[in-house]
């Protein structure tokens, strides 16, 4: 458990439950988008269930709003560990398992690519790790459209961005190439990805490894990405349009598969969450419908 033996040596020191209670675990960056051999700098993503109390606050007497409000977690995040002895590198971030079930279901990029990446990137995986992996398809709906485009777009302004100090490993790459390939190759990926998600309701993360690869390498220029990317954008307007994606997430269903990866770590939940009754949930909601008309019903 790679968190536990950096904790031992000394090397991170997250909270004291997180390295025991680490769910999932997996490369990201361009190792999990197939674009780099190097494998000594390391993006960690994953999620972890925290002490049931910090989940349900509740359960130690906390009242929202009221007084003196306990600590919530939501996410752990540590930059430059350096592991001289693995000769590795590591940026760590680590969600609650709350905080990440809502990125992937808002079709968060990074987010969601963290359960797609290949897995022979996946470092550690307990039962509930391989539970939310398996049904990582029920997250994507057709809000990827704006999430996927709206990044893009922030990547595209970051490629001709002026900003990076001078002698910084970007300010290098504008130097050689006349922009920032590493900017530029997302640009790619992200299009790309979103597609997928259009059209198969999937993502494989490195399908578009060549292009990603060659653009890196300096070998498409500034205008070409542009143009390329115009085009692109006018296609998946149109598969917008056509997509038989769902149009938003399943919010019940999500939130029943977080209730059973909960479920199965820490117990029965009967003292923690209310499941009411499906009918009555029903009445409530077209009671909720009702009052909120109920001037136009007069």
């Amino acid at each position: 458990m790679l968190l536990k033996e950096l904790n031992d040596k000394g090397l991170i020191n997250p909270p004291k439950w997180l390295p025991t209670n680490c769910c999932y675990l997996t490369l990201m960056g361009s190792v999990a988008y197939g674009c780099s051999s190097d494998t000594s700098d390391c993006d960690v993503y994953g999620f972890c269930i925290p002490p049931k109390d910090i989940v349900f606050p509740h359960l130690s007497g906390d009242i929202n709003g009221f007084g003196k409000q306990k600590q919530r977690f939501d996410q752990w995040q540590k930059h430059h560990v350096e592991d001289a002895s693995a000769r590795k590198n590591y940026d760590f971030i680590v969600f609650s398992i709350v905080r990440y079930f809502h990125l992937c279901m808002e079709n968060n990029p990074n987010a969601l690519d963290s359960i797609f990446t290949p897995i022979n990137c996946v470092l550690h995986s307990t039962e509930v790790g391989n539970l939310v992996r398996e049904n990582r398809r029920m997250f994507l709906h057709k809000g990827a459209y704006h999430r996927f485009l709206g990044y893009s777009h922030s990547q595209l302004h970051k490629m001709d961005s002026k900003s990076p100090e001078d002698g910084s490993k970007r300010a290098k790459l504008r130097e050689e190439f006349g922009m920032d390939t590493k900017f530029a190759y997302h640009i790619v990926r992200l299009a790309d990805e979103c597609e997928q998600i259009l059209t198969i309701g999937d993502i494989d993360l490195q399908r578009s490894k060549e292009r990603m690869k060659a653009v890196r390498r300096g070998e498409v220029s500034t205008e070409e990405i542009k143009l390329w990317f115009a085009e692109k954008e006018r296609t998946l307007e149109k598969l917008y349009a056509e997509s038989k994606l769902q149009h938003s997430p399943d919010e019940g269903k999500i939130k029943q598969l977080l209730l059973n990866c909960l479920e199965h770590h820490y117990g029965n939940l009967e003292k923690c969450v209310v499941n009411p009754n499906a009918a009555i949930q029903a009445l409530k909601e077209v009671q909720e419908v009702l009052d909120r008309n109920a001037s136009l019903l007069r």
